[in-house]
């Protein structure tokens, strides 16, 4: 019988020394205190098998009851399996009446609560134990029972509930629960002369290692950081939330070489190097999360380092740096975005071209309208030059009250104003090229071309992207004759219902007819055209550009003077 003890204690002794071969820091610490009891209760029981007197085989009892604990610490590393998340309270509990009944059991010999009595005779070589259990005992074999229906309980739920767990540990997990408890039962009926409880705990680690082997493949996270980490094409440096250096592998320290000199717990902060590529990163990443890329170039290497939290549990701790060769993405995507740039360089090429061919189809045909006209010779290029003027003059004001024009819209008016006598193109000749002045009834034929400017501009830009120069056109072209007092022509809107495109296009109209010469007058000058346009803002004119026009109107006498 002592052979049969001593072999248990021995294999217990191997099996631990398997797991501490194979023990990863990931593994339960439950798993960990498992294989740490087994060994010392086996060394009881065999205490127990060589003793030669009642209170040798006294010591060796006390010694195997720490077996109360295994089927504690079984039942946490089921629930760790399962994913089940066992209250602190509740495990402190449990563990508290498992040691309640642990410190029951050092009464033996000395207090009738657990065993009512123990007494032992020498027959031969061998010490015969007599054993009376108490009331307290018959707890305990109720406590084990309940330790055993809450693992089957929590199995069950992990077995129809958690597709994330793996089947085959819970059986084995269960089988670890069933084995001592059963044998503990099975050998008490059966009165056997050699206790079972030894070889379930060692068949018990056996199933243990079992388990804890396929543990290692279960945990992606873990599994997959050390296969990048053993593969040696992944760097990565560690620093707490002080930026002291915590530790970095080999390719991180050929990429920064300045980490080979670092001890652990330095301050990257006193290394220039490490602080001006490292650090200033890390400082941004904390402002930003969003900033958690940057790039390094190693030899002819383009390394991506991903920045990330190095948390410990909920706490955030540090940081960490991953470090992967990028090369080939990094220069797919130079060349991909030297071949975007040469084609956007081509495209903004050709669309310029077209732009301007654009541009000058639509100035050809308002000079080809005015061609037609024999009162308004160069009239297209002198109003989209006055434009011009008065819209650098807009912008010049600063002040409070100034006009606010956008960039866009200044370009637009000056491209569109040559589109203003478009619809001329639909007047008859007769009236078009008549040497004098218009009867009532052609005036009012003449005064069509506003409504047919505007439908030729629509007709022309319908298939442009750029709605807010078509809209603008439109606009300069239908409504450049009305009037701020609502006297003007084809609506007869008034005051701000006009858009304001076609008010500054209505001032250089006017000015150029009265400054201009026309088969029907001769050129008015300088001063008294200004006279009338003076007196013109408020009733025919925005009010608000009479300013623009007196800062402007230096530079429209001079450009005149030259014509």
């Amino acid at each position: 019988m002592k052979v049969y003890y001593a072999i248990l204690f021995i294999l217990s002794i191997l099996t631990t020394g398997i797991y501490a071969g194979i023990w990863r820091k990931r593994f339960s610490v439950f798993l960990t205190l498992i294989f740490a009891f087994i060994p010392i209760i086996n060394l009881g029981y065999y205490i127990f098998a060589a003793s030669k007197t009642l209170q040798e085989s006294i010591i060796g009892i006390k010694i195997s009851y720490l077996g109360i604990y295994v089927h504690v610490f079984i039942m946490y590393a089921i629930f760790n399996l399962c994913n089940l998340n066992l209250r602190k309270s509740i495990r402190i509990i449990l563990l508290s009446v498992s040691s309640f009944f642990f410190l029951c059991a050092l009464s033996i010999g000395s207090l009738p609560i657990f065993y009512k009595d123990i007494s032992a005779e020498l027959i031969g070589e061998q010490l015969i134990v007599h054993k009376s259990y108490g009331f307290l005992h018959t707890l305990y074999y109720l406590q084990m029972f309940i330790y055993m229906m809450i693992t089957f309980a929590a199995t069950f739920y992990a077995f129809r509930k958690k597709n994330d767990v793996s089947r085959h540990n819970l059986r084995y997990m269960v089988a670890c629960e069933s084995i001592p408890v059963i044998t503990f039962f099975l050998g008490r009926l059966l009165h056997l002369k050699v206790d079972l409880m030894p070889l379930s705990y060692v068949l018990s680690e056996t199933v243990l290692i079992m388990i804890s082997r396929r543990i290692v493949l279960y945990d992606v996270t873990e599994t997959v950081i050390e296969t990048i980490a053993f593969n040696g094409k992944t760097g990565f440096v560690s620093l707490d939330d002080s930026f002291h250096y915590l530790g970095s592998n080999k390719i991180a320290k050929e990429i920064f070489p300045e980490l080979s000199e670092l001890k652990v717990d330095d301050s990257i902060l006193a290394n220039p190097g490490l602080n001006q590529d490292l650090i200033t990163n890390v400082r941004e990443y904390i402002i930003n999360p969003k900033k958690n890329t940057f790039f390094k170039e190693f030899k002819d290497q383009i390394f991506q380092i991903d920045i990330s939290k190095l948390n410990d549990g909920r706490v955030n701790r540090g940081y960490i740096l991953y470090m992967q060769d990028d090369t080939k993405d990094q220069k797919y995507i130079g060349l991909l975005n030297q071949y975007n740039d040469n084609l956007r360089d081509e495209v903004n090429k050709k669309t310029e071209h077209i732009i301007e061919m654009h541009n000058n189809l639509i100035l050809s045909m308002a000079t080809m309208v005015e061609s037609r006209d024999n009162s308004t010779g160069g009239h297209v290029k002198r109003t989209s030059k006055v434009v011009e003027i008065l819209i650098t003059e807009i912008q010049k004001d600063k002040s409070d009250n100034s006009l606010k024009l956008s960039a866009d819209f200044c370009h637009n008016i000056i491209k569109a104003a040559p589109m203003h006598d478009l619809g001329k193109i639909a007047v008859d000749d007769a009236i078009l090229r008549k040497p004098g002045k218009f009867t009532d009834e052609e005036f009012e034929i003449m005064k069509t071309h506003a409504a047919e400017g505007a439908r030729i501009v629509h007709e022309i830009l319908k298939g442009t992207d750029d709605m807010a120069f078509h809209k603008l056109a439109e606009n300069v072209a239908h409504y450049h004759h009305e009037r701020w007092d609502g006297s003007g022509y084809p609506e007869g809107l008034k005051g701000e219902e006009i858009p304001l495109e076609a008010r500054i296009m209505a001032v250089a109209d006017v000015y150029d007819a009265l400054v201009s010469k026309r088969v029907y007058k001769d050129a008015m000058s300088f001063e008294k055209a200004d006279a009338i346009m003076m007196e013109s803002f408020g009733k025919h004119f925005d009010k608000q550009l009479e300013k623009y026009y007196i800062a402007a109107r230096p530079k429209m006498e001079e450009y005149y003077s030259k014509q």
